[in-house]
């Protein structure tokens, strides 16, 4: 995973993008948008520009909704369960066999180290693919014995919610985009998919695998654009029966907002706050290492990041002195250097927002351990580089400890045997957020009760890892509404349908 990029490959990049605007996929079709408009998509590495795209507006938006309403009321209702597998299975070999470019690409418009693209991307949406395939075959119904007078026959069916717009974040854009669009292809769905403005390529590149691997036209249609414009556009549009957004808390409450112009269905993974907990009897040769990479991993641009530590006093000094020299050891720079472990931040708004945020926390009081500057100078030029920053001395109230974000920004804290699993369940949960927790520790007992008292939808213990297919993902209170992955997230693009017949 850790070899060299391709210089070549590279090459044929950037001529690609240099010969116009890249197109977007509306009703099997390339096309530019109706009023002309283009944005640009920058390398946050290094600032530079790597290619204008099609900007959608609203009436972009109509076209792509009644290319997926055509597909989705028309020949697309007749596509049996194993055509809708082999579809899925065609498209994962095409992934796989074009896995340097679209890593490559990843790399360039998010600003990830390419070996984490390869392994975490790529891979990870291949798996997704592979996983969801499987389900098109196994959505059941039932049946029930009811107590109606007389005899029946009753019986429920699964059917797909219909038309679904799938709105992806920039942190992970290609295997975001096959968590959402495998499950809704299972399910015999179809779908208007709009990747994030600052991370387009992969997924616009995604379309022509799509239509390489034999996708019918409107089935998957795939819209560039602004979230204030084209996604507006898709959350509030009257033929859409489904949204499915990952993103920030407060655009997520926009979009229910702009559901009620029909009641569509709303599934929103949100943002987070996620806790650590490494207690005294802990591996601290698995904690460690986990702590720091649970935050700095991709520069922290990560919704179940572990952005607050809270480990015993007895190995506290111990803890911290692991994870700053890991922060201090962990190469930061270009992201086409096989050794670079931390990229940069994938905007200057994003490094804005990051470096404002540790502002806050040194004038509330915290402390800085490591880190808590931005990155410049030879190396950095042009790029929205920050050093991974460690904080200590925070209280519940400040911002940096209260707010996701979204950055490499440790914030850690101490706690003593006064403090039981209820107490430190209820630090955890003392922030709007629920989407993930980390326990290390050799008691099992203390593991599985303090699993019990969060409020988290996803909780590890002594092991770290990324997201599996087959595990439902998604947050309790203001990390968001409804599971992706697993039966459940299949699930989650069907309806119920109940069915009484009076023998």
């Amino acid at each position: 995973m850790n070899a060299p990029y391709n210089p070549g490959l590279l090459e044929q990049l950037r001529m690609r993008y240099a010969n116009g605007p890249v197109k977007m996929l509306i009703g099997g079709q390339w096309v530019e948008a109706a009023s002309g408009e283009t944005f640009e998509t920058l390398n946050p590495s290094t600032g530079e520009l790597i290619a204008n795209v099609a900007s959608a507006g609203e009436v972009d938006v109509d076209r792509a909704v009644a290319a997926a309403r055509k597909a989705f009321e028309g020949a697309w209702s007749g596509v049996k369960p194993t055509e809708r597998t082999n579809l899925l299975l065609k498209l994962a070999d095409l992934l796989e066999a074009n896995a340097e470019e679209l890593a490559l690409l990843e790399t360039l418009d998010v600003g990830r180290p390419i070996q984490f693209s390869r392994m975490i991307d790529v891979a990870g949406a291949v798996g997704q693919l592979r996983y969801n395939a499987g389900w098109a075959t196994k959505i059941f119904g039932e049946t029930a014995e009811i107590s109606a007078p007389g005899e029946w026959l009753s019986y429920v069916l699964r059917e797909p919610v219909g038309v679904c717009a799938q709105i992806v974040p920039w942190n992970f854009p290609l295997v975001m985009a096959m968590g959402k669009l495998a499950p809704a292809i299972a399910a015999g769905c179809t779908v208007v998919l709009k990747p994030a403005e600052q991370t387009p390529l992969s997924t616009l590149r995604l379309g022509e695998l799509l239509l390489e691997a034999g996708f019918p036209e409107g089935v998957i249609n795939i819209v560039s654009g602004f979230g204030r414009t084209a996604g507006a556009a898709l959350a509030a549009h009257r033929d859409v029966d489904k949204v499915s957004f990952t993103g920030s808390t407060v655009t997520g409450k926009a979009i229910i907002e702009a559901s009620k112009t029909n009641f569509k269905r709303v599934q929103l993974e949100l943002g987070g706050k996620s806790p650590t907990y490494i207690f005294a009897d802990a591996d601290l040769s698995k904690a460690i290492p986990a702590a720091a990479m649970g935050i700095f991993f991709n520069a922290g641009q990560v919704c179940a990041a572990g952005s607050r530590l809270f480990v015993h006093e007895k190995v506290a000094d111990a803890v911290l002195e692991g994870v700053v020299n890991m922060a201090r050891g962990m190469k930061v720079g270009q992201t086409l250097d096989a050794l670079t472990m931390i990229g940069p931040l994938v905007s200057a708004a994003q490094l804005d927002r990051v470096t404002g945020y540790i502002e806050s926390g040194r004038q509330e009081g915290a402390s800085v351990l490591a880190g808590g500057d931005r990155l410049s100078g030879e190396g950095y030029e042009g790029g929205y580089f920050v050093q991974p920053t460690v904080l200590v001395d925070t209280k519940p109230d400040m911002r940096v400890r209260a707010e996701e974000i979204f950055g490499p920004v440790l914030c850690a804290m101490r706690f003593t045997d006064e403090d039981d699993v209820a107490a430190l369940a209820a630090r955890g949960n003392e922030t709007e957020f629920g989407l993930s927790a980390s326990i290390y520790t050799q008691n099992i007992s203390t593991a599985h009760k303090l699993a019990r008292r969060l409020k988290s939808g996803t909780i590890r213990i002594n092991g770290s890892g990324g997201v599996d297919p087959a595990l439902p993902l998604g947050g309790y209170k203001a990390s968001g509404w409804g599971r992706e992955n697993g039966k459940a997230g299949v699930e989650a693009y069907t309806e119920l349908k109940a069915v009484s017949v009076a023998l």
